[in-house]
């Protein structure tokens, strides 16, 4: 039996393929973290500090990870930083996103997260605005956005928060996965390349469950924004202290 240690960062969406893992663990040691793979069935047993997740297409059902973490009460707190890793464990990119929920949307549970990551202590004596990128506008969302005391600006398209973004300046921010014209983990890319919105706390919403036709588009959509060199170690621990921040 492997030792609990909730102090640890757990590599998972592997599969039987661990050593894809390797490099990350070298990463995270050297920069002074604990960490190593790990499946989901150890979660009956731990709690890791955080769990960093492959996205890839190589990942073994990453997306299938994702949502039964983020829909499960016991494993719902534990941050999770997407990756991308390639065939053979290269860091290609990091997707520091604040959080993710489920949706239908748990409104006790949203604003539990949201206090805790002091996102509401100033509701109260400003007029703040919270931007809201989905297909359908999701009113049950809007309205515990409201109760909280935001005003909700709508965006239905990754193009259309673009421009809108630049402009309002949202405080924060929540994006369905999939959007008509690009996915959630793009439009973040987007905005961290603008001063105004590099910082915007992005949540990501999710839906119940995924068709294997859509795990596959929003593989190939991550993979798009992957560079053309590998990340570093100084490069990743970067992201890493950010997301982390």
């Amino acid at each position: 039996m492997i030792e609990c240690d909730e102090r640890e960062l757990w590599i998972m969406g592997l599969g039987e393929r661990v050593e894809r893992g390797a490099v990350v663990c070298s990463y995270l040691a050297e920069g002074g973290h604990r960490a190593r793979t790990a499946k989901v069935s150890e979660l009956s047993g731990c709690t890791p500090r955080a769990i960093l997740l492959d996205l890839s297409p190589w990942s073994d059902d990453g997306w299938g990870v994702l949502l039964s973490l983020k829909e499960n009460p016991a494993t719902r707190e534990i941050p999770i930083l997407p990756l991308y890793l390639s065939e053979i464990g290269q860091v290609g990119a990091v997707f520091p996103v604040a959080g993710f929920f489920t949706l239908p949307i748990d409104t006790p549970y949203m604003t539990k997260k949201l206090k805790q990551l002091g996102l509401t202590d100033e509701s109260d004596d400003y007029d703040l605005q919270v931007m809201m990128v989905t297909r359908k506008g999701e009113e049950q969302v809007q309205h515990a956005i409201t109760k909280l005391g935001f005003e909700v600006v709508n965006a239905y398209t990754g193009k259309e928060a673009v421009a809108l973004g630049t402009i309002v300046h949202p405080y924060m921010m929540f994006c369905s996965l999939m959007l008509p014209d690009q996915a959630a983990f793009e439009l973040l890319e987007r905005f961290r390349l603008y001063p105004q919105t590099r910082n915007i706390p992005f949540f990501v919403l999710l839906k119940g469950e995924m068709k294997d036709g859509e795990r596959q588009a929003m593989s190939r959509s991550i993979e798009h924004l992957v560079r053309k060199k590998w990340l570093t170690r100084q490069e990743f621990l970067a992201y890493f202290k950010k997301s982390k921040e």
